[in-house]
This record gives C-alpha cells, sequence and structure tokens, in this order.
C-alpha cells in the first residue's frame, strides 16, 4: 500500500518557537495546573528579583542566584509550550497540505434528472446538499456525495496515495465517493451529501487540528492525579515557611528559607516532566496515526484502541484475501482427471471474475494445458447470474456448467441425473474445510468438484497471536456457514467467530460484551456495519465504505486496509505506554531532588543534613540552581521520546510494568543524580556559584 499523498511540509521551528511564547497566556497555562504552578512560581520569582533591583531585602540570597532561578524557570515553561507547539505543528502542517485538495472547481448540477444532459455549471461552492451533479471522464468530484446512477472508475490518489483506481457504482456499499477526487472513465451522476464546509476534507482538515485536540478521560485522570500531587507539595511546601522561622528562633542560628528557595524546592519536586509533556504525548499519538493514513476523531478513540480487550474482524478482505482461488480439481468416480480438467477451462475461458482467472491458472500450472485464446466453434458464454449461480459455455448442443451444488442438482434433474455420491461426499469434505466447491457438469453429467478456498492472508496469524499476548480476543464476523467458518477460524487463528452474522446480530454481540466492561473495536465499511460502528468503542471505517459508516466511526483508513486495525491498536497501546512510562520516570526522579535540594534549603539551621548530601555538592546556591536546571533541561530532553514514542512491544500488562519500573522507574533515580552532579561541576568550572 502506498504512503499517503499528501504529505506534510517540514515542520516549522521557528513558528512552533513563537507559539511558546504565545502559550504564555495564563488562559492557555490554566489548562495544565502542573504547568500553570510552575508559571505562577516563575512570576513569583521574577517579582522578587525586581523587588531586589528596587534595594528591597528579599531573602539571603544574591539577586544574581534570584535571577538565574527565574531565567530558568521561565525556561522551563517555554519548553513545555514547545514541546506542545511542536506536536500540535505537525497537524497543522499535514492540515496545511489537505487544505491544497480544496480547490475551487465547477459543477454541473443537473436540472432534470431524467435527462442527464440537462445541466448548469455552478462553481462548487454553491452547491447544496442533495444536489445531483453529472461528473464525467476527466471531471474533479467537487464534493462528497453518493453515486445514484451509473458506474466510473475513480482515480482516488489524491486521498489515499494509491494509484490505482476504484469502481464506483450505484448501490452496495461502493457508492461513496469523495471530493478532491477525479472521474477517470465513463459517467455518474452523484447526490451531493455535504454542504459547502463539511465535506471529507474540511473534516480531515479540522480533525488533524492539533489546536482543536480534546481531552481523553485517561488524560484528564491523570491530569487531576499530577495536579493533586503538585497540591500536596503545595500544601508542604507552605508549611515549611513557618517551619523555618520557628527552627530559626529556637535554635539561633541558621537563615530563614527564602521565597525564591521555597518556589525552587516547589518546582522541583512537582511532577513536572510529566506534566509539561502529557498534552505532547496525546497530540503525538494522534499524528503517528494520521502518518499511517488513518483520520480519528479525536484522542479519545487513540487512547481506547490502546485499551480495547476484543476486535471484530471481517472475514473478506481482511483475515482472507476478497476473493476465493482454485486449489484442486476432483474428478468423479470413473473420469478421466483431464477430461475434468479440459471442461473446467472450456467453461472459465471467458469467465472474467477472480474465481474464473483462478481455475484458468490451476489448469494451465498443473495440467500444462496451453491457453485457449479463441473459443471452439459455434460457442456461446454463460455470464454467472446471481439469480441461477451458475457459469459456464455452451458448443452446439453441447452444455458445460460449473456453479454451486445446488444449482448443478437442479440443471442434472432435468436430464434425470444427479450428483454421484462420492462427489457429495467430497463436496461435504470441502465445505468442513472452510472451502466452497463448484460443481462441474458437461452433457448432463456431473464430471467434478473444483476446489475454491478462502487464502488466509500472509502474516494474519502471526499478528492476531501478538494481540492474544496483549490479552486482546479477535472474533472474526461472517455470513458464511457455521461450518465454512469454524475451519476458517481455525487455519487464521482466532479467538473465536460469528457465522450467518446479520447486523442485529453484531450490534447485540458488541453490547454483550460492553456490558461485562469490555472495550471493543469493530472493522466495517457498508452501511449495514453502521450500528455496530456507532456501538463500538473504536470503529474503524474503510475510506471506501458508504456515507452512513463513515459516519457512524470515529476513525477513517484512507488506504481501506481492513488489517490496519491492529496498527491502530498498536499506537494505542504506545500512546499509552508512552505516558505510562514518562509518569513512571517523573515521579521517580523526585526522590534525587530530595537529596539535593532538602539539604540545601535547611543546612544552616539543621548543619546534621549535610549528611543526605550523598552528591557534594559545592554549595547550597549550587545545588538548587542544578537542580532548576536539570528541571528545565530534562522536558527538552524528552520532547523527542514523547513525539516518537516509545518502542512499541506486544508484552502482558505485568511485563510491561516490569519493564517500565526497571527502566525508566530506575533510571527516575538515577538519571537525575547524574545530571545535577554533571551541571554544579560545570557551574563551579565556570565559577557562576
Amino acid at each position: 500500500m502506498s504512503s499517503h499523498k499528501v504529505q506534510p511540509k517540514t515542520i516549522n521551528i521557528t513558528r512552533s518557537i513563537i507559539q511558546a511564547f504565545v502559550k504564555l497566556s495564563p488562559v492557555v497555562q490554566l489548562r495544565n495546573p502542573v504547568v500553570f504552578v510552575v508559571y505562577l512560581g516563575t512570576i513569583v520569582v521574577s517579582g522578587l528579583y525586581v523587588a531586589q533591583l528596587s534595594g528591597m531585602k528579599v531573602g539571603n540570597e544574591p539577586a544574581w542566584f534570584t535571577l538565574s532561578v527565574a531565567i530558568w524557570l521561565w525556561i522551563t515553561v517555554l519548553f513545555s509550550n514547545f514541546a506542545e507547539s511542536l506536536a500540535e505543528d505537525r497537524g497543522k502542517t499535514q492540515a496545511e497540505s489537505l487544505r491544497t485538495l480544496r480547490k475551487e472547481v465547477n459543477a454541473k448540477k443537473i436540472r432534470n434528472i431524467d435527462k442527464k444532459e440537462d445541466y448548469e455549471t455552478i462553481p462548487a461552492s454553491r452547491l447544496c446538499k442533495d444536489d445531483l451533479v453529472l461528473i464525467e471522464a476527466g471531471d474533479p468530484i467537487p464534493s462528497d456525495g453518493q453515486v445514484v446512477y451509473g458506474i466510473a472508475s475513480v482515480d482516488e490518489s489524491a486521498i489515499t496515495g494509491e494509484s490505482a483506481p476504484v469502481i464506483r457504482e450505484s448501490g452496495g456499499d461502493s457508492d461513496a465517493v469523495t471530493g478532491g477526487t477525479r472521474v477517470l472513465s465513463d459517467w455518474i451522476i452523484i447526490r451531493i451529501t455535504a454542504n459547502a464546509g463539511e465535506s471529507f476534507i474540511d473534516r480531515m482538515v479540522s480533525l488533524v487540528e492539533g489546536a482543536k485536540r480534546q481531552k481523553t478521560p485517561n488524560e484528564i485522570s491523570l491530569s487531576v492525579f499530577l495536579a493533586m500531587l503538585t497540591a500536596t507539595f503545595l500544601i508542604t511546601i507552605i508549611t515549611l515557611l513557618p517551619f523555618s522561622i520557628f527552627s530559626v528562633e529556637q535554635n539561633g542560628t541558621g537563615q530563614v528559607v527564602s521565597l525564591t528557595v521555597l518556589v525552587a524546592l516547589l518546582i522541583c519536586l512537582s511532577p513536572t516532566t510529566i506534566g509539561g509533556l502529557i498534552s505532547t504525548i496525546s497530540i503525538a499519538g494522534m499524528n503517528r496515526l494520521l502518518k499511517a493514513n488513518v483520520i480519528v476523531s479525536s484522542g479519545r478513540a487513540v487512547e481506547a484502541a490502546g485499551d480495547i480487550n476484543c476486535i471484530l474482524l471481517d472475514k473478506t478482505g481482511t483475515i482472507t484475501h476478497g476473493n476465493r482461488q482454485a486449489e484442486e480439481i476432483f474428478p468423479a468416480a470413473g473420469i478421466n482427471i483431464e477430461e475434468v480438467a479440459k471442461s473446467a477451462q472450456l467453461s472459465s475461458f471467458m469467465d472474467q471474475t477472480p474465481e474464473g482467472k483462478s481455475i484458468l491458472s490451476l489448469v494451465r500450472s498443473k495440467y500444462y494445458f496451453p491457453d485457449i485464446t479463441v473459443g471452439p466453434e459455434g460457442s456461446e458464454f454463460i455470464e454467472f447470474s446471481a439469480e441461477t449461480r451458475l457459469s459456464g459455455i455452451k458448443i452446439g448442443n453441447r452444455l458445460i456448467l460449473k456453479g454451486a451444488s445446488d444449482s448443478i442438482e437442479k440443471q442434472l434433474q432435468l436430464t434425470g441425473s444427479k450428483i454421484p455420491e462420492d462427489l457429495r461426499r467430497k463436496i461435504d469434505d470441502i465445505s468442513r474445510l472452510g472451502g466452497t466447491a463448484l460443481v462441474l457438469m458437461d452433457n448432463g453429467r456431473a464430471l467434478g468438484v473444483i476446489y475454491l478456498k478462502d487464502i488466509i492472508k500472509t502474516g494474519i496469524k502471526e499478528r492476531l497471536a501478538d494481540l492474544r499476548k496483549m490479552g486482546i480476543r479477535s472474533i472474526m464476523i461472517t455470513g458464511d456457514n457455521p461450518l465454512t467458518a469454524a475451519a476458517i477460524a481455525a487455519e487464521a487463528g482466532v479467538d473465536d467467530y460469528l457465522a450467518q452474522a446479520t447486523p442485529e446480530q453484531k450490534l447485540k454481540l458488541i453490547r454483550k460484551m460492553q456490558t461485562s466492561g469490555e472495550l471493543v473495536a469493530m472493522v466495517g465499511d457498508g452501511t449495514n456495519d453502521a450500528p455496530a460502528l456507532a456501538q463500538s468503542d473504536v470503529a474503524v471505517v474503510m475510506n471506501s465504505g458508504t456515507q452512513a459508516a463513515k459516519e457512524a466511526g470515529n476513525m477513517i483508513d484512507l488506504d481501506s486496509d481492513p488489517t490496519k486495525i491492529i496498527e491502530i491498536v498498536e499506537i494505542g497501546k504506545q500512546l499509552l505506554m508512552t505516558r505510562g512510562s514518562m509518569t513512571t520516570f517523573s515521579i521517580a526522579n523526585e526522590v534525587a531532588k530530595y537529596f539535593t535540594l532538602i539539604p540545601a534549603s535547611f543546612i544552616s539551621t539543621y548543619p546534621e543534613l549535610n549528611y543526605l548530601n550523598i552528591m557534594h555538592l559545592t554549595s547550597p546556591i549550587s545545588a538548587i540552581l542544578s537542580a532548576i536546571i536539570f528541571n528545565a533541561l530534562v522536558i527538552i530532553a524528552f520532547i523527542p521520546l514523547a513525539l516518537r514514542g516509545v518502542t512499541y512491544r506486544p508484552v502482558s500488562a505485568a511485563a510491561l510494568l516490569r519493564h517500565n519500573l526497571l527502566i525508566y522507574g530506575l533510571g527516575g533515580l538515577l538519571v537525575p543524580f547524574i545530571g545535577i552532579k554533571v551541571i554544579d561541576i560545570i557551574l563551579t568550572i565556570i565559577g557562576a556559584v
């Protein structure tokens, strides 16, 4: 599958830097409680520095120290804003590219539906919902619509990046067309399904704009937790000032801790790393889906994809290739296999269906029959009919047919014949294997059976096994009979299946699973899938699907690749893993700061605290400044990881927890010790402290 044609431009770093300053607005900062506390603390310290310049006595530290703390606190806030702006800019550059598809074109609005040539040419922007438009070969499709008459091949590469044209026709599940694409051959009449500004392209532009992102339930929960944690530290820090005053008065020695130090203590001990990057992680997750050619309506859907317990997969096109292939030919008792193969070739040489072509391929490769280019004299090809479920060829008085067993049985009864018992047993065997048996008859007698097999997609079994490792069940949905469904389910490696599925049964199954507490994902493309898609927690709709399906889903796969649900789940898992890993690191690295800041803040009153100075930092001022600088730099250091996401691995929750504790938990404990000590050494060498 080729990549999306609409490639985003290079990310504008300058624009992200500018946006970092724009986001200094209190209204913007208030959306993130943790960063808002840093923001307020920064303003307080900046005010203290101004007060020192005016001659006021503010603490015991020199003015340059207060200024240094203020600068690094501003840098901390700006780094957090920059990370979010950088993630949003990816969406904005994509949106800018998508807007290039919204070109003003003319449309042939039909005045008389009974006469397609009776139309007026108007700008596409004047089209309204339910207008009928004629689109001929070479014409662009002016807006989203539904084919009501005609059939045409359509170039959708502007949307999907796929160069191969697709067929769009009235009726069925291939009647939806998208504005911005182009008709290559023939003609169609479409009914406009969107008003101006409401087309698929418009919705895509709106969805990829990071600024329009809404917080998800998990993100809100984490934000509340971080806010409560920060509030706890805030209350603790507030009590330290009277405690310090009391301690100095009681001991008669030492210095009262200053407001500058208290603010530095609050900000360094708060979970500022994850607090500053939480929105960046969520936006980046949506952008990773966008790179995979999936348009998602909200971060909620991405997170739900990471939490799902079960996936409903349609059999045809998802688990199997869309068309069945001829696997073997079995002759009836007493019939020569070459005779059966020759009749199979004659019945199929004009058959343009995928099954017919596969029969010719089997005859050519296994029995070495040369291809037939011209039919026998006086021959007449019989096309497949949904009513008769037969196809074949008539050569004079000779009639060769292939088709479903019951259809052939009816033809044989006309001649007083029937399918022999040995072929009936073979038909039953093929059904148990999950295949389809085509019975071949020639001049009133059954010659043999052609075994058509559903071809399982390469790698699908392994990918479903990966999902199983993550605790995700897979259920195959098919209209096949239970016997066929069971055979294919076993070969594909799905955990369960629903045979002879109707829209009502799909909906009932999803509701039952959700009632028991499961999160369910579903892939669909048809109008009959719409109820189940609307009910699913994650509903992935093919871009080739109907308008009803697109409106019911919360994700649209531009490549129309049903197996992409597995990639969507991986991206959702990656988002949650990234957030969990960085939260673990952020909370763990507070421990090292305790050993840095607590001794530095109260060592003048309690000299015994020097035993906690295990890093042997140069001075209290150096310790506090090193911690503040590290606190700012760690945010910028984690921006690439927040944008890229942690490396995804299909593991269980228990294994993931152990990995996080080992890598990010232990790393969160050790890295600050190393980082703060290195900064302290540098500050000492350059004479800054």
